[in-house]
C-alpha cells in the first residue's frame, strides 16, 4: 500500500532511488497512461491510443506497451529498449499534490512533490541521489521535476483536447486483431482512436478551432503513432520463436 510523504531534504536527505527495470520495480505492464505534452515523443516509439475512464468518465491517453495486462515489450531483462521512457515511468515513485500556501497573502494551492515510501523503486543506500549533500536538488530530482511538470501539464491539456475531439466525432473504437503467427495472436478492447476519415472530413472552421488551440498536432501525432503497432508486433514474434526454440 502507497505511502506518500511530503517530500523534504531533511527527513529524505539520504534517500536513494533504483533507476533500473524489471517486474520488480511493477514494469511489466502492458499500457501506461500518456499525456499530450509527450506526444511528439511516444509517438515516434509506441502506439497512444485513447481510453475512458471508468464509468463513462473522462478518456485518458495511453501508450501500448504489449500485448497483454503484464507484458512490457520494451523490457529487456533490467534495460528499457526504447529511446524515450514515458514520464509516467519516468518519475519513478513521486507524484504532485498541492498544499495550502499563503502567497503574497493570500491562501493558494501550490503544487509540491510527494514521495511514496513504500515504492520498490526506494533503495536502501542504492540508486540515485535525491538530494545533494548540503541539502540542494539533484540532477536527478531535477529531472524528475520536469518530468512531473510535464505530467501535470499534459493532464490538464489532456481534458480539454480529447473533449474537443469527442464533440467533433473524432474519437472512435479501434478493433485491433492480431495474428503473430499460426498459433498465437492477441484481441485488445476498449481501445478507442482518432478517425482518419473523419478528421479529413471537418470542415474549414472545425480545422481552425483545433490548429488554433493547438489539438490539431496531437490529432495527427497520435495517427501517426499507429506504425509503432508494427514494430511491437515483430518484438511478440521475435519472443515467440524464442520460446519456441528454448521448448524444442
Amino acid at each position: 500500500m502507497a505511502r506518500y510523504e511530503l517530500l523534504n531534504n531533511v527527513t529524505h536527505k539520504d534517500l536513494r532511488i533504483v533507476t533500473g527495470f524489471g517486474r520488480a520495480f511493477g514494469d511489466e505492464v502492458g499500457m501506461v497512461p500518456a499525456f499530450p505534452t509527450e506526444f511528439a515523443e511516444l509517438q515516434r516509439e509506441y502506439p497512444i491510443f485513447l481510453r475512458r475512464e471508468r464509468d463513462g468518465g473522462q478518456w485518458q491517453a495511453v501508450a501500448l506497451l504489449g500485448f497483454e495486462a503484464n507484458e512490457n515489450l520494451f523490457l529487456r531483462e533490467d534495460r528499457w529498449n526504447a529511446g524515450y521512457l514515458p514520464g509516467y515511468v519516468a518519475r519513478g515513485p513521486f507524484l504532485i499534490g498541492f498544499q495550502e500556501q499563503t502567497v503574497d497573502g493570500e491562501l493558494r494551492k501550490e503544487p509540491v512533490i510527494h514521495v511514496d515510501m513504500e515504492h520498490p523503486r526506494i533503495g536502501a543506500g542504492e540508486g540515485e541521489a535525491v538530494f545533494l549533500p548540503h541539502g540542494g536538488h539533484s540532477p536527478y530530482l531535477e529531472h524528475v521535476i520536469t518530468v512531473l511538470r510535464g505530467i501535470r501539464d499534459g493532464a490538464e491539456a489532456g481534458t480539454a483536447m480529447f473533449a474537443a475531439f469527442d464533440e467533433l466525432g473524432l474519437i472512435q473504437p479501434m478493433n485491433v486483431e492480431l495474428k503473430f503467427d499460426g498459433q498465437h495472436g492477441a484481441s485488445l478492447t476498449g481501445l478507442h482512436g482518432i478517425d482518419r476519415e473523419r478528421l479529413a472530413a471537418l470542415d474549414a472552421d472545425a480545422l481552425h478551432r483545433l490548429h488554433r488551440s493547438g489539438y490539431l498536432e496531437g490529432a495527427y501525432l497520435m495517427l501517426g503513432s499507429m506504425h509503432n503497432l508494427r514494430r511491437l508486433m515483430a518484438e511478440k514474434q521475435r519472443r515467440l520463436r524464442q520460446q519456441d526454440a528454448a521448448a524444442a
